[in-house]
């Protein structure tokens, strides 16, 4: 099988423990070049191969998989499957499968650092500190007692709510398709949400129905002293009109740990802002995520190599390459 990772996301998003499962499992290959492998360097590297373990940069092009006739499944160590064309894999009888979200506890977590950093300038005053500027004692917002308005009532979504509530935090959710039981919670429109929350906290699915969730109205809905928080896909937010509304001190600023840029990073535009907190794309970055989702590509690896169908599969009934 083949590994697809760069030596890099093997050192963060693979480890040690999960390539020694995959290697009792089968023959590895492992992927050495620092970039990213396309789609006919990928046929090229796994044309013996009759598994691929890929990270989520690593495309699962239509083409790939005609010119792979040894290829069994195409297994992504990620949830995200949007680059992998499932069609393409199921016409040719290749597996795919995905991994399980095993970064609930630390995306949240993420996500209340945000609200402290936010609403206490603790960046902002770091930055002054280590740059020898002046440092302005600015008065700060308590999270015990706001509101916080969570769009998107998934996994994440959930646990955050949990976390929110023991803080004392009015908890706010907005989302159609999910049933809040909860009586300390109340569900909302997302007009309402927006008007309401003190933190507005982006947890959506991103899909062509949320493309640029938030524009140029959303934004405009939110309060003068509110953020906005995003920690799901960059392509729900409208970059520019959030950039505007930034800029013109419409909502008081913003933090995101996705965007535009390759790799789902932040857009450095919007990154640089000062009323902004941006990180790379770590919000699932932390040993027990990791770790979570690397050795759940093992376990798939194991089940495929005895003919079986693994727990993630995504298009199992249409698995023809079976061993």
């Amino acid at each position: 099988m083949l590994l697809a990772h760069t030596p890099e996301m093997r050192r963060n998003y693979y480890g040690d423990r999960s390539l020694n499962g995959l290697r009792a499992a089968a023959e590895v290959i492992l992927h050495e070049r620092d970039d990213t492998l396309d789609a006919a360097g990928l046929v090229r590297a796994a044309k013996d191969a009759d598994i691929i373990v890929a990270d989520r940069m690593t495309e699962g092009r239509g083409e790939i998989f005609a010119q792979l006739p040894c290829l069994r499944a195409f297994v992504r160590c990620a949830v995200d499957i949007r680059n992998v064309n499932v069609d393409a894999a199921s016409n040719a009888g290749v597996l795919v499968t995905r991994a399980g979200p095993g970064f609930v506890q630390a995306v949240a977590e993420l996500a209340i650092g945000y609200m402290v950093d936010l609403s206490r300038g603790v960046s902002r005053a770091t930055a002054d500190y280590q740059a020898g500027r002046k440092v302005e004692a600015r008065m700060g917002r308590q999270l015990a007692g706001s509101k916080i308005g969570i769009i998107g009532y998934g996994s994440i979504g959930r646990y955050l709510a949990e976390i929110a509530k023991v803080m004392r935090m009015e908890v706010l959710v907005s989302d159609p398709f999910a049933d809040v039981s909860d009586s300390a919670i109340r569900q909302v429109g997302l007009d309402e949400l927006l008007g309401a929350s003190d933190y507005v906290v982006c947890l959506v699915i991103a899909n062509e129905q949320t493309e640029n969730l938030i524009g140029e109205a959303a934004l405009a809905r939110m309060q003068k002293h509110a953020v906005f928080i995003n920690l799901s896909r960059g392509n729900l937010v409208d970059e520019a009109a959030l950039a505007r509304a930034l800029r013109e001190n419409r909502i008081a600023g913003a933090a995101m740990d996705v965007g535009r840029a390759p790799d789902q990073m932040p857009s450095p535009e919007l990154a640089k802002l000062p009323n902004v907190i941006a990180t790379p794309h770590v919000g699932g970055l932390t040993p027990q995520a990791i770790e979570y989702q690397s050795l759940e590509t093992v376990r798939q690896v194991e089940a495929i190599v005895k003919g079986e169908v693994p727990q993630g599969a995504v298009n199992a009934e249409r698995w023809t390459r079976r061993p």
